[in-house]
C-alpha cells in the first residue's frame, strides 16, 4: 500500500493519496481523524488491545467506519453501508454502474500495515 501526505501552505489544510484500492483510508483519515490526536491514539491503543483478544472493534464516524477484525482492517463509507442495508432489505443486487465508487469507498488492509499508515500520519500532522 503506497501512501503520500500532503499539507496546503496556503490555508494549512492536510490531503492524503493512498494506492488504488486504499483510497477509502484517506477519506477516513482526513474527514474522521483529521489533526484530532486524542481520537488517533484511541484507535491506536484499540489496535494493540486487538493483539490480545480476538473481537471485533468498530468506530463508526459521520462519514466513514472503521472496523477492526482480527489482523485486518476494513473502513468503509458510511453511505456504502446504508446502500447494502437498502439492498439486503430489497433483496437486491448493487447496480454494476457503482462498482467503481464502491471501490473507492471501502477499503480493506492488514493491521499492521494499518498501525504503520495511522504512526505515519500522527509524524505528519504534529
Amino acid at each position: 500500500m503506497d501512501f503520500e501526505f500532503k499539507k496546503n501552505t496556503l490555508d494549512g489544510s492536510y490531503r492524503v493519496v493512498f494506492s488504488s484500492g486504499h483510497e477509502a483510508i484517506g477519506h477516513w483519515l482526513i474527514e474522521e481523524i483529521n489533526t484530532n490526536t486524542a481520537k488517533l491514539d484511541s484507535v491506536l491503543q484499540q489496535i494493540g488491545a486487538q493483539r490480545n483478544i480476538n473481537q471485533e472493534w468498530r468506530l463508526l464516524g459521520q462519514d466513514w467506519s472503521l472496523f477492526l477484525e482480527q489482523n485486518e482492517v476494513h473502513i468503509t463509507s458510511n453511505h456504502l453501508l446504508s446502500l447494502e442495508d437498502e439492498a439486503s432489505i430489497y433483496k437486491e443486487e448493487r447496480d454494476d454502474d457503482l462498482s467503481a465508487y464502491n471501490e473507492e469507498s471501502e477499503s480493506w488492509c492488514g493491521i499492521e500495515d494499518f498501525e504503520q499508515v495511522l504512526h505515519s500520519w500522527r509524524a505528519f500532522v504534529a
